[in-house]
């Protein structure tokens, strides 16, 4: 059984905290438009949501992901 443990890294990158921003935006977004019954903008809504993912991935992808090649290590 070995020590060492890997990081998987949690998350700590541009792309991770670029797409959970713009998720939560959406979710704020669609949660006040539900409350005020305004059909239209929580679809809206939940098209940001799948926008925030599909940016998190294009980003993890283009090298801003934990261990990509723009992202600088941190030492813990």
């Amino acid at each position: 059984m070995s020590t060492e443990h890997a990081d998987p890294g949690h998350g700590h990158s541009p792309a991770a905290w670029t797409s959970v921003t713009i998720m939560l935006i959406a979710f704020v977004i669609g949660t006040v438009a539900f409350f005020f019954d305004v059909q239209w903008l929580v679809w809206a809504s939940a098209g940001l949501l799948l926008i925030g993912a599909i940016v998190g991935w294009i980003l993890a992808r283009a090298g801003y992901g934990v261990g990509g090649a723009k992202v600088a290590e941190r030492v813990h």
